[in-house]
């Protein structure tokens, strides 16, 4: 049996994490795809790094190029990171009519239907399931299990950082900046943690997962983005006492053929499922017009999850060139973009506001919501005593992100209230 050559591009975490299921369960994928698996040359930064795995230095290049030009690699596995010398990489590997496995979300949200329009060119394969949402397979599980079925929501947990901070925060009523810190240390997030908590992260996760789902294009700006960075323990407090967790979700929605993406901080039931999964760990929630409910659970990143999903995406790759198959599958968004406007997004919003303290000012709030054709499903007016103003909680009915909009900036303008001092959207 002729094995089946791979060339690795990068050997940190997860690289370290696909040479050892490669190589610790070689007859097990061996039986799967009628060859043995051999990873033949590795890309590094660094051939002098010590590292925790023993590797044949002969196999070792500090230039990704001898791996991507080498006439006897079947398939291109990249755990590098990065977007425009990659995406060169992984170009080049695709002209020379080698398949590909990449984990890279950030070049995938960025440059995917490029790269995909070459597979398909090239009659290559390139599978990203470890791009999202790391050890769950919810890319092959769009892609193939829904492909009868007309998917028309989409809401994610797709970023462990930011829900570990939310988890922590909820519950054990710890502040924002005391949590970040603490998931720093324990290298849930990085140094500079802005793409994790500003949503960047998750946004990238649902223009692939919006991309797939609406067998569309999209881009990573169609995706309205807002992070946690000023979600605080009272919102939580507050969102608790409603019967609500706070959870930065991506929701992903279409009606007839337009769409909306976002990502922000939202309340959602605590009777959701969603609202349950805690700490580091994803969940996709889908809904299909046939299939109805379901959602996806598990391990969102971490060296052996999103490895498991490289390797299976190998396999993938491996069993349709036996099979004289590859590129056939490769799935190019064919539908016409068609954004929701802010008038046809609909959903129910929450509002925190410090306003005067004294009669008549609930009415004038409200005569502000009712200018705006928005009703309200509840209002609390409780004093603080913490702060001179009072507090206002609202929910509203569903409603039109226009109007709501237009509320908020009329708020601003209105004296008797101090603050916004929070504006959540409500999911269930």
């Amino acid at each position: 049996m002729k094995p089946v050559k791979v060339g690795l591009l990068g050997l940190g975490t997860v690289g370290t994490g696909v040479v050892r299921i490669v190589e610790g369960n070689q007859e097990d994928l061996s039986s799967q795809v009628g060859s043995p698996i051999l990873i033949e040359r590795i890309a590094v930064n660094n051939s002098n790094k010590p590292r925790d795995i023993d590797v044949d230095p002969a196999k070792i290049t500090t230039d990704p190029w001898e791996v991507i030009r080498d006439p006897e690699i079947d398939v291109i596995v990249e755990v590098m990171g990065g977007i425009d010398g990659t995406k060169e990489y992984i170009l080049e590997a695709l002209e020379r009519g080698k398949h590909v496995v990449t984990a890279n979300k950030d070049l995938m949200a960025l440059h995917g239907s490029e790269i995909l329009a070459k597979a398909q060119e090239k009659q290559c394969d390139v599978f990203y399931e470890a791009s999202v949402a790391g050890g769950i397979p919810i890319i092959r599980t769009l892609i193939e299990g829904f492909s009868s079925d007309k998917i028309m929501k989409i809401i994610g947990i797709v970023n462990g950082t930011t829900n570990y901070i939310l988890t922590k925060m909820s519950q054990e009523g710890a502040s924002y900046n005391d949590v970040l810190k603490e998931a720093q240390d324990l290298g849930y997030a990085e140094a500079d943690p802005t793409s994790d908590v500003e949503g960047l992260d998750a946004a990238r996760k649902m223009a692939i997962l919006g991309t797939l789902g609406f067998r569309t294009n999209v881009e990573l700006h169609d995706v309205s983005v807002s992070g946690i960075s000023e979600v605080s323990k009272a919102d939580i407090a507050f969102a608790k006492r409603l019967g609500y967790e706070i959870k930065l979700l991506g929701i992903a929605e279409r009606q007839d053929e337009e769409f909306s993406i976002s990502v922000q901080p939202t309340l959602i039931r605590a009777s959701h499922p969603l609202a349950s999964v805690n700490g580091v760990f994803n969940a996709v929630y889908v809904y299909g017009e046939a299939v109805g409910e379901t959602m996806f659970y598990g391990a969102g990143a971490g060296a052996m999850p999103t490895a498991t999903s490289v390797v299976a995406d190998l396999v993938a790759i491996i069993k349709n060139l036996k099979l004289g198959v590859n590129g056939l599958k490769q799935k190019v968004p064919y539908k016409q973009k068609k954004l929701k406007s802010d008038e046809d997004i609909f959903y129910k919003n929450f509002l925190l506001l410090h306003v005067d303290d004294k009669a008549g000012v609930l009415a004038k709030i409200t005569q502000v919501f009712a200018e705006y054709d928005v009703s309200l499903d509840s209002v609390v007016q409780q004093a603080n005593p913490n702060n001179p103003d009072a507090e206002i909680i609202i929910v509203t009915h569903n409603a039109s992100k226009a109007s709501m909009n237009k509320v908020l900036h009329h708020f601003q303008e209105l004296k008797v209230i101090h603050r916004i001092k929070s504006h959540y959207r409500v999911e269930g």
